[in-house]
């Protein structure tokens, strides 16, 4: 069956697009979808990020200044939970909702009703833990990772926060089924699965991470609930329950949970590297089953978050010895991208700018981790800063960069406006400097033995501190400069080229710029080389 009969005939291709509320309320065009994705992830970035801030002024020096420590740690809980399932993994969506049908040649995503609802379900659960604050007891406050018994005792701002997050998880994996859906069955004709460009790869594995691990969380959570209300004992010792079995489930879904958000970003930088070095992305097919491997790996790795529960020196071997596997299909791209520059006629706009820093960055967090999964050294470091500063440099510097520079890279095809360059520039240099300066004295300070999660320390931490607080208010504002630019670009950008980046080659630079309401209405024929790169291309109507 040709995919020009299942656009909706008759109804998107005469009428043009609908306009004001309802276009939103009830949209079922992935570009609309995906927008709506990107600037809800962006809200909860910056409310993620005021958090951080509250944690940061606390810091600033020793003794209590602004809050009480039961309130520092409502804050840490809120800032992790927000970032993770607010900011980083619907920007993500957004992105698979934006660019994979025009990279495929798909009319649209698989299901567009139930795109729309997956999309709905974010802001009432966001709500529940933005309002969560406001109720006896506070909101939630037993770190991100929420673990037993801590999390039994709370009061009802943990039963909001496990609400909140299975509705999280139902909108994840109704997300992934479509990703997965669209990938697989509406690629346009002559578009092979290894020729598909990297991005949708990443996507279509990290799909499936999500639908292999959500049900986990929701299942842990339930536990807990169930503990905290029905005087089940499953995490309770005194009830022939065991706390460490909370951090086993949970932990097989956050091992896997931190390379959901980490796959994608090397997706986007596998297309702008090339890109920018004028050459095709070197080793595909590897960088393809790199990615592949690092998913399996990532379900045999759970326990090294574990290393000081007492587990036997069998497991902490073998643990240590499959974490530090994991780094070999991640060195992997590194050299892939590094190849993929070697000799090239490189420049340096933007989007470059901020996957180079994110190749940088990413490799001194994936180095920590190596450190990190050293079992004997990790019993030193655990929960102290060393492992703040690790998972910083992997999801800020990696996943955060990689999302900048996608949004500058699709910005153009995304609303026909070019951003301001200069701007963009001064927001990378500002961020690589201020992140730098935020989170690379925490190694000291982890290395000094000063725990994570504490509103007080002692004196000798106070210099480092003291930077690292100066250093995310820097940071923090340097955001500011990341929305000035994106705002007055799409009201009064440069009108930008069809095709911006001259050697840009994927399917979504064929099209005209903005792309358009309806950009397949008839499936293009295509011939491609790897990396989705279009060497011809027939048909494809667009509306």
């Amino acid at each position: 069956m040709a995919i020009a009969e299942t656009t909706h005939a008759g109804h998107g291709d005469h009428h043009g697009k609908p306009h004001g509320l309802a276009r939103w309320l009830y949209a079922t065009n992935h570009k609309d979808i995906g927008s709506l994705y990107l600037w809800f992830a962006f809200s909860m970035f910056i409310f993620g990020g005021v958090l951080a801030l509250c944690i940061r002024a606390e810091l600033f020096r020793p003794g209590l200044q602004f809050w009480q420590p039961e309130l520092f740690n409502q804050f840490t809980t809120l800032h992790g939970l927000i970032m993770v399932f607010g900011a980083i993994m619907p920007a993500f969506t957004g992105l698979a909702n934006w660019l994979l049908p025009l990279m495929l040649g798909a009319p649209d995503m698989a299901f567009a009703r139930m795109n729309n609802w997956s999309f709905w379900l974010l802001p009432p659960a966001a709500l529940l833990l933005l309002i969560s604050f406001a109720v006896p007891g506070g909101a939630a406050a037993a770190g991100w990772t929420m673990y037993a018994p801590l999390s039994t005792q709370m009061g009802m701002g943990m039963d909001l926060t496990i609400f909140a997050i299975h509705i999280m998880g139902v909108s994840s994996i109704m997300g992934s089924i479509n990703i997965i859906v669209t990938i697989l069955n509406l690629r346009a004709p002559g578009m092979s699965m290894m020729q598909m460009p990297m991005f949708a790869w990443a996507t279509l594995i990290t799909a499936y991470l999500i639908i292999a691990v959500m049900p986990v969380l929701a299942g842990v959570v339930t536990m807990v609930l169930t503990d905290r209300h029905f005087g089940t004992h499953f995490f309770n010792a005194a009830g022939g329950g065991d706390p460490v079995l909370y951090q086993h489930i949970f932990w097989f879904f956050g091992h896997p949970e931190v390379y959901i958000m980490a796959l994608p970003a090397f997706g986007i930088v596998s297309h702008i590297i090339p890109t920018f070095s004028r050459k095709p992305l070197f080793g595909y097919t590897s960088m393809v089953y790199a990615t592949s491997s690092i998913a399996i790996l990532s379900f045999m790795v759970w326990a090294h978050h574990m290393f000081t529960t007492g587990m036997p020196a069998t497991a902490q071997l073998f643990f240590m010895y499959a974490t530090m596997l994991i780094a070999v299909p991640t060195g992997v791209k590194v050299f892939n991208w590094i190849g993929t520059m070697w000799q090239g006629s490189m420049s340096f706009e933007t989007p470059m700018l901020f996957a180079v820093g994110f190749i940088c960055l990413f490799t001194v967090g994936g180095l920590s981790g190596v450190t990190l999964s050293i079992a004997a050294v990790d019993i030193q470091l655990q929960d102290t800063y060393y492992v703040v500063a690790h998972f910083h440099y992997v999801l800020v510097a990696g996943a955060l960069f990689s999302l900048f520079a996608a949004v500058y890279y699709w910005f153009p095809k995304m609303t026909g406006r070019m951003y301001h360059e200069k701007l963009g520039k001064f927001h990378f240099w500002w961020s690589m400097i201020w992140f730098n300066v935020t989170f690379f004295p925490m190694h000291f300070l982890g290395l000094a033995g000063m725990p994570r999660r504490i509103p007080d320390y002692n004196l000798q931490f106070a210099d480092f501190n003291a930077m690292a607080s100066v250093g995310a208010f820097c940071f923090g504002l340097g955001q500011l400069i990341f929305l000035y630019n994106m705002i007055s670009s799409i009201r009064h950008g440069q009108p930008a080229p069809q095709k911006p980046w001259e050697t840009a080659d994927t399917l979504e630079w064929q099209i005209p710029t903005p792309a358009p309401y309806h950009s397949f209405v008839e499936a293009p024929t295509l011939e491609v080389g790897e990396n989705g790169a279009i060497k011809s291309m027939q048909g494809g109507k667009h509306h």
